[in-house]
């Protein structure tokens, strides 16, 4: 499978999850799981892409964008069904890919890949580096994992017959889940600073 197909198959698996979220519990234990694949798959296209020298402007644009949508949807998708996030949240995170990626647009027309465009080694840390990559991408597959998990573990879920499951556990959760999602949104924040920084140059040139 080429790094390109196993992007559009992350694609597919994410519309997959919210078409059918909420259907039944064990149906969303699935989803669950689905979704942990989806950012397992976010590495595992880059290192195809490497290992069989499939990588291409338009291979680094296309992976871009797919993560992009794949973010956004759950962020706008839980923020809407699981009450306890707000809704900047997602706002925040659209309004940051529009403009980052508006910027990458620019660099692009001058032949610069959105990581080739960053110039300075802090700036290629923040946002290129495996580290930054891994952590950001931590940070979201906590985040999308464990929304759906207190959505399942509320009282009217009540065919999973689990008996540990309480008040107390889904409180616990619900913090978690927002601190997670607070901690992803500012790291959006961060990482998406630099390429305003170094994105100027091609907007003067433009």
């Amino acid at each position: 499978m080429t790094a390109n197909a196993i992007t559009l198959f992350r694609l597919f698996l994410t519309f997959t999850v919210i078409a059918i979220f909420r259907r039944h519990p064990y149906i969303d234990i699935a989803c669950i799981i689905t979704i942990l694949i989806i950012f397992i798959l976010d590495s595992v296209d880059g290192i195809v892409a490497r290992k069989h020298n499939q990588t291409s402007k338009f291979g680094a644009v296309f992976d871009i964008a797919a993560d992009r949508i794949v973010e956004n949807v759950f962020w706008i998708y839980f923020a809407f069904i699981i009450d306890f996030i707000p809704y900047w949240m997602p706002i925040v995170v659209v309004t940051r890919g529009i403009l980052t990626d508006g910027i990458r647009g620019f660099a692009l027309t001058d032949g610069k890949t959105p990581f080739e465009m960053m110039s300075a080694a802090w700036t290629r840390a923040l946002t290129s580096s495996r580290f930054s990559r891994g952590l950001y991408g931590f940070a979201k597959t906590l985040v999308f994992i464990f929304l759906p998990i207190v959505d399942l573990l509320r009282p009217e879920n009540t065919t999973l017959n689990i008996p540990f499951i309480n008040t107390t556990v889904i409180d616990t959760f619900s913090l978690v889940s927002v601190i997670i999602a607070y901690v992803a949104v500012a790291m959006c924040l961060i990482r998406g600073f630099p390429v305003l920084i170094d994105g100027w140059q091609y907007i003067k040139r433009s």
